[in-house]
């Protein structure tokens, strides 16, 4: 079969994975903490053809190689609330899930005052250990946010300034998104430091996704999936028309 055939509907598979990226980002674009991401394309094998006096080369198509995501900062919102904190500058807020002990990292500053019950090292008259309520820093997802020393952030005065950790990692590149605004990083992004960002109360980061910019990208992809398929069709009737031929 004519190798456009296959050019096309690679470029339009690959355009389909591009156009998710972007429709993500545009669905985010007003999540807080949340970091775009970017896709970026390559050229598939090439192949030399014959040409009247040399040998040319004539690519097969190009797919989508990866996607990046943009990890500058987002603009900051005036919230007002006391629990709602941002990061100017560098670095990551840590939130452990205390029932798999997994540390994830976000810049979404958006906590509320989480109940915990624990332990209070007694036990009752049946030896059963006597339980207590705390109160902690949380994310609203059962998740507890870090202090600078690693542990839980309890609240003994709502007025009390709040010991939250700011974290770091020399290399962002490769770390998995868990969800809209959480990360966990791999091997490669270095070990854990303080990071040197500065904590702001009473304001959210916002998505760092530019609508205009987004949409135009989308725009973009579109017309790509457009051509690619055009591709196909031309290529199929092509097949259809030396098929009659011989008959």
């Amino acid at each position: 079969m004519n190798q456009s055939f296959y050019i096309g509907a690679v470029g339009a598979q690959h355009q389909l994975y591009h156009l998710n990226v972007h429709g993500d980002n545009i669905a985010n674009v007003n999540t807080y903490g949340f970091k775009a991401d970017r896709a970026y394309f390559t050229a598939l094998l090439y192949q030399n053809q014959r040409g009247a006096d040399t040998e040319l080369p004539m690519g097969v198509g190009t797919r989508m190689l990866m996607t990046s995501t943009d990890y500058s900062q987002g603009g900051p919102a005036d919230t007002g609330r006391k629990l709602d904190y941002c990061i100017e500058g560098e670095g990551f807020f840590g939130v452990v899930d205390l029932a798999t002990g997994d540390v994830t990292f976000t810049r979404n500053g958006a906590f509320t005052m989480s109940e915990l019950e624990r332990p209070t090292g007694e036990v009752d008259e049946e030896g059963q250990p006597i339980m207590e309520t705390v109160y902690c820093l949380g994310d609203g997802t059962g998740r507890f946010v870090l202090s600078r020393d690693g542990g839980l952030i309890q609240f003994t005065d709502t007025d009390e300034e709040l010991p939250i950790g700011i974290f770091d990692f020399a290399n962002y590149d490769g770390k998995i998104r868990l969800d809209e605004t959480g990360f966990v990083p791999i091997d490669k992004n270095g070990n854990l430091w303080y990071g040197t960002g500065k904590l702001v109360q009473g304001y959210l980061e916002r998505s760092n996704a530019d609508l205009a910019d987004e949409i135009t990208k989308v725009i973009e992809a579109q017309r790509a999936y457009s051509a690619a398929l055009k591709m196909v069709i031309t290529s199929d009737e092509i097949e259809s028309t030396i098929n009659n031929l011989r008959n």
